[in-house]
């Protein structure tokens, strides 16, 4: 869960004398970078948080034995998420309100899960959508720019004041919320989703001089800011705080002194994309995916219509045959085991980089399943000998095959990187490139498409092209996907998330990451492929 802080409280009182104990204001400001204890820097998108759903409860300080009350209203807007939260009316419930108005407790904190997230090319974690699940009253804000606007609150001050909140029901029982038990008999592997880091408020720690490292031997180092802070007072005096001993002291000298940067973040020479996947769509599993396989029905005798021979002379009639397809499902998986050590000494910590290296391979793995199996369920549509007219000649008649019969046209072109590169290189008889760069709306003379590094949007021909690193080489495939209606080629994707236990007998976290993917051709006649001479 990923907890986040405001600040900003005021406290106005009812003004009617009725019980009103709401708390208005902003849960969370979106596109505001916030850096968690991990070391991550995460931003909300506008509409990141849900306003349906089951309410996000109420506690103090993230304690869930704590609970004080619900969020009943949640209102987006594009900079932020906006709530109003009623308190109970319990002594906790009061006692919250006391310290509220007080000053004690003069922020809030929201509790989330990140459910789809991706990373900039900073390394900062852009979540698009995540559960919101609580929110709690805090005294320490870790995450600045929202603001609790208003407090309203009615709270008993005497026994007289308690007992006319009572007198509607005055024969109801005690009711007592009950208690989680902290204690379980056999510790369990503890699971932790995707995107499980916790944001606290993170102190500035400055970097001492070399000089006060050596003040800091020569007087101790419990006294290192006072000695700093003395050598400082005598040079401004031209006095001498510390004696040099005779003799040149290089850096190879005091290695132990000197402090050693580390630049971050950390080097990616993987980009984790999933242009098959992104192309296709991920669905989801029937039933919440709790079966090991899933009947995907498909029609494989349609009924028929013709012309009537004579009056009451017999008509086409052909039963429709619905085949029941069964799809099974994949596991992909990765675990990785961490020292304690690693855990606890690393700086930026190793284990959130670990994990979202594991997260990444993840994607390159579900990815790499979709291009196999879509290039196993296509069917040749002839033969490119790599010039221009027989390209035109191949798209054509893989557009032809696709459509015949079904009335449905062909929106994408799927290929591997050297495909791509040959389609870029291809020049016509006059010289000039047949996919040229056209920018701000102009076309070029040969005005096949218009190209950059991630797509040829519209083109060439009229299909997207999706250029997919995962494609064994000269694979170029011709289809319909992404539409809803019509789709040849359909993937179901299921992500788990992280699993987490401890090894006590080795000082280590054992973790893994896994997920379930399916692929289906569902009309296998409309994935064309065109080979290479």
């Amino acid at each position: 869960m990923m907890r986040f802080t405001s600040s900003t409280f005021s406290i106005d009182a009812a003004q009617d004398g009725s019980p009103k104990r709401t708390i208005t204001g902003i849960a969370l400001p979106y596109n505001v970078e916030a850096t968690v204890s991990g070391g991550q820097t995460v931003s909300f998108l506008p509409g990141s948080l849900p306003t349906e759903g089951k309410a996000p409860k109420l506690y103090m300080s993230h304690d869930s034995s704590q609970a004080i009350g619900l969020v009943t209203e949640r209102a987006d807007s594009p900079e932020a998420m906006y709530f109003t939260a009623k308190v109970s009316t319990t002594s906790l419930g009061d006692e919250a309100l006391i310290l509220a108005a007080d000053g004690v407790l003069d922020s809030v904190s929201v509790g989330v899960n990140p459910t789809k997230f991706s990373y900039n090319e900073d390394g900062v974690m852009i979540v698009e959508a995540a559960d919101w699940m609580e929110l709690s009253l805090v005294p320490q804000p870790a995450f600045s720019g929202a603001t609790i606007t208003d407090v309203a609150a009615s709270i008993p001050t005497s026994e007289d004041d308690l007992s006319n909140n009572t007198e509607t029901a005055p024969d109801e029982p005690e009711v007592t919320e009950p208690q989680e038990n902290p204690v379980s008999e056999t510790p369990a592997p503890e699971v932790i989703e995707a995107s499980s880091i916790f944001a606290q408020p993170k102190r500035k720690f400055a970097m001492p001089t070399p000089g006060e490292y050596l003040a800091a031997m020569h007087i101790g180092g419990d006294t290192l800011v006072n000695v700093a802070n003395a050598a400082k007072a005598a040079y401004a005096k031209r006095q001498t705080a510390l004696q040099a001993a005779a003799g040149d002291i290089l850096t190879t000298d005091t290695p132990g002194l000197l402090p050693v940067p580390v630049l971050g973040p950390l080097v990616q020479d993987l980009n984790f994309l999933r242009p098959v996947v992104e192309a296709v769509g991920a669905r989801a599993y029937p039933d919440g995916g709790q079966s090991k396989t899933f009947v995907r029905p498909t029609i494989s005798t349609h009924t028929s219509v013709a012309s009537q021979g004579s009056e009451l002379s017999a008509v086409s009639a052909t039963t429709m045959v619905i085949a029941a397809n069964t799809v099974s499902k994949t596991t992909l998986a990765g675990q990785v085991t961490l020292s304690a050590q690693d855990i606890s000494f690393t700086q930026p910590a190793a284990m959130q980089l670990i994990l979202n290296d594991l997260m990444g391979e993840y994607m390159i793995a579900s990815d790499n399943l979709a291009a196999d199996n879509l290039l196993a369920a296509a069917t040749s549509s002839g033969v490119w000998d790599g010039t221009v007219t027989d390209l035109l000649k191949s798209v054509y008649d893989a557009a032809s095959d696709i459509s015949s019969n079904r009335n449905w046209l062909p929106t994408t072109l799927f290929c591997s990187v050297d495909v791509w590169a040959q389609l870029g290189q291809l020049i016509g008889s006059d010289g000039r490139p047949v996919f040229p760069l056209i920018a701000n709306g102009l076309s070029g003379y040969n005005a096949l498409g218009g190209q950059n590094a991630a797509s040829w949007n519209g083109n060439p021909l009229g299909l997207q092209l999706v250029v997919d690193s995962n494609f064994a080489a000269k694979t170029m495939i011709i289809t319909r996907v992404g539409q809803g209606q019509g789709d040849a080629y359909e993937y179901y994707e299921s992500i788990q998330g992280l699993m987490s236990v401890e090894v006590p007998s080795v000082l280590g976290r054992q973790m893994s990451f896994h997920g379930y993917a399916s692929t289906f051709a569902a009309i296998p006649g409309m994935i064309r492929k065109i080979t290479q001479a």
